[in-house]
């Protein structure tokens, strides 16, 4: 067991096959990378616009958007670099069977406190991915490029299951993120065979 693994809490990691899958597919990888950065940074926002009365994550969140941004940027000029354009965004099946397992509806607390660990467990397998792509990359440079983003992703994993245990009733969000944790480890037995971030 890594020491990554044990931080991130997640209960099956990813095969590292799946590094060689990448590898035959650069432009698609960063072009779905891209993605996954915009995307974070549209979860950011929606989250300020959906939750406005809770300051503290407003301000975390306004923060998350530039970061996030700035990642969209730094994936999207390796793309221009290769002489690639961005391509059309694909369906991430991994969020969507993901976001199926809380039920709709329920209390705004209950509702934030969900779409935290969410966001939380998106942000870890992230940071696993990245791991593997920095340690096992034969490109050094696009390799230590993923190391460096791993440390943010990292980062972005603990502030959201912070904000969870803070508005929600920290025993029952432990409870709720362990089994979330298991659905995701039953959902990442039949993916890590695409050139995607979390496919």
């Amino acid at each position: 067991m890594t020491k990554q693994k044990i931080m991130l809490g997640l209960k099956l990691p990813t095969d590292p096959r799946w590094v060689n899958i990448v590898e035959k597919n650069i432009e698609d990888i960063l072009t779905d990378h891209a993605y996954c950065e915009q995307k974070a940074a549209s979860t950011a926002i929606s989250l300020i616009v959906g939750f406005p009365e809770y300051t503290e994550l407003v301000q975390e969140m306004i923060a998350l958007v530039k970061e996030e941004i700035s990642h969209f940027k730094m994936v999207h000029d390796r793309l221009l670099e290769n002489g690639w354009t961005l391509g059309r965004d694909r369906k991430d099946d991994y969020v969507l069977k993901l976001i199926t397992f809380f039920p709709k509806g329920g209390s705004r607390t209950t509702q934030l406190v969900h779409r935290l660990l969410y966001a939380a467990l998106i942000e870890a397998r992230s940071c696993e991915r990245f791991r593997l792509l920095s340690e096992e990359l034969e490109d050094k440079e696009l390799a230590e490029f993923y190391r460096k983003l791993m440390v943010s992703e990292a980062n972005h994993y603990t502030m959201f299951l912070g904000f969870a245990r803070q508005y929600g009733d920290r025993k029952e969000v432990d409870e709720k993120w362990q089994e979330l944790l298991d659905f995701e480890a039953d959902i990442m037995k039949d993916l890590g065979k695409k050139e995607t971030i979390h496919g």
